[in-house]
């Protein structure tokens, strides 16, 4: 035992301590990397991949990109004037398109309105792909789409019910999809939130919550705002173009204005925006929105809602103009009328509610724009798609337009909101037999008791 004992000791003795010392530091490395795998989420993030996301080289940029033949027109010009030409001429296939859709009807804006939404959340959703790099996983990307059909039921069906309720109550097959559409479109949100769950893997449950989150922050953006968009629609094709044609005006005159006279920054997000842009473009925009205003209130095409006619049988646009677009005589202040000018002025009274509707384009609307030039630069790049040369993406030419259509639908239903018998029967149309008969007496026993319905002898 004792010779045991000092074989150990002299072995002890002769241990080299730096060797003792790496051993301790090698296994304490070990334990400590052990512990960092067990606590990062994704194999993707090992071996120090967690650094700042660049997808620069990733994601398609349209800024800079031409048709080859307009490139080979441009190939001379320097790069500031030759994109100028780029984005003007594009500016003007847009303008020209938009047009086209307008004279193509309500039908025809409400599916522009639907496609746009489609791009703009592929090109949002795609951008989430790239940042977590969870390409490979089962389900999930058509748990995506999945997500954004289901929430397009949800709302589209909303605009169906309260606009065409009295269509659809005449067909037996459709009441049910009716009757029952919002627990329809909760059932089908809840089958999704049930794969999504069974489709977690491991080592990627953060990734996978986090690209669940941006999903439905992308419907939140997307479809939401579309949704109003249509609701705009329905209220009278002048609620959808005025707006939208301010908005293409802000933006089309700021760009000239700081192209020309720009030398003060806006705004750090966009150093390339000026104040003299953001003033040139807003005063345009007041302007111009009075006077397309001026203009669309005397055609009825333009200004009637989208309602359901019983004596046609089909929906129509045709009706009597509202006040809002009657001319009104309006008397002008008495300081005005001292300098020998009239004492008043006929106007349409929308023409002065396009001025709240320009005005915010001009100053709330662009901060769409600043919204998303924020979101490009946290991922470092420059444009959300290359779809449209010149421009960007989809979603680049739509980033304020999101805004504006949530604030005319805000306008519409504080200030403008007005009962439609339309809506209301669409409602009567679900009551029982007996109550709808009790709803009726009621009425006209009302109505009689005001002289409006001379009571029957």
């Amino acid at each position: 035992m004792s010779e045991e004992l000092r074989k150990r000791h002299v072995g002890e003795e002769n241990t080299d301590p730096k060797l003792v010392r790496a051993e301790s530091n090698s296994s304490t490395e070990n334990l400590v990397g052990n512990l960092r795998d067990s606590e990062i989420d994704s194999e993707d993030d090992k071996n120090g991949r967690k650094a700042s996301i660049d997808l620069s080289g990733t994601i398609p940029i349209g800024t800079n990109k031409a048709p080859f033949l307009l490139e080979t027109v441009l190939q001379d010009l320097p790069d500031r004037w030759r994109n100028w030409v780029v984005r003007g001429v594009f500016s003007f296939l847009m303008l020209t398109f938009f047009f086209v859709v307008i004279y193509g009807g309500p039908l025809a804006l409400m599916i522009t309105t639907l496609v746009v939404q489609v791009k703009c959340f592929q090109e949002i959703i795609n951008i989430g792909y790239t940042v977590y790099r969870i390409h490979g996983l089962p389900w999930f990307r058509s748990l995506s789409w999945y997500f954004l059909i289901t929430s397009n039921y949800f709302f589209y069906g909303e605009s169906l019910v309260e606009y065409f309720g009295v269509v659809i109550n005449r067909t037996e097959y459709l009441r049910v999809l009716v009757t029952y559409h919002r627990f329809i479109s909760f059932s089908l949100y809840c089958c999704g939130f049930v794969l999504f769950v069974l489709s977690l893997v491991k080592k990627y449950y953060m990734k996978q919550f986090s690209l669940f989150a941006w999903t439905h922050v992308a419907l939140l953006i997307v479809v939401t705002q579309s949704y109003l968009i249509i609701q705009n629609i329905f209220e009278g094709l002048i609620w959808f173009i005025v707006p939208v044609s301010m908005i293409i005006c802000n933006d089309i005159m700021a760009y000239v204005f700081g192209f020309f006279f720009g030398k003060t920054p806006l705004i750090k997000l966009s150093p390339k925006k000026t104040w003299e842009g953001f003033i040139g473009g807003g005063i345009s925009t007041v302007v111009f929105g009075f006077a397309i205003s001026y203009v669309m209130c005397r055609y009825p095409y333009f200004v009637c809602p989208i309602e359901y006619s019983e004596a046609l049988g089909r929906m129509t646009m045709e009706c009597e103009p509202g006040i809002l677009f009657r001319p009104t005589n309006y008397k002008l202040p008495d300081f005005l009328t001292a300098f020998g000018l009239v004492d008043s002025i006929y106007l349409y009274p929308f023409t002065l509610h396009s001025l709240s509707l320009s005005v915010f384009s001009s100053v709330i609307g662009p901060f769409g724009g600043f919204f998303a030039s924020g979101f490009k630069r946290a991922f470092k790049i420059k444009d959300f798609g290359d779809v449209i040369p010149g421009h960007g993406g989809i979603m680049d030419r739509f980033d304020c337009q999101f805004l504006m259509a949530t604030f005319v639908n805000v306008y519409i239903s504080s200030f403008i909101q007005r009962d439609s018998p339309q809506k209301l029967l669409t409602q009567v149309l679900y009551l029982k037999p007996e109550q709808q008969l009790q709803l009726f007496h009621m009425l006209k026993d009302s109505l009689e008791s005001r002289n409006i319905l001379l009571p029957n002898i």
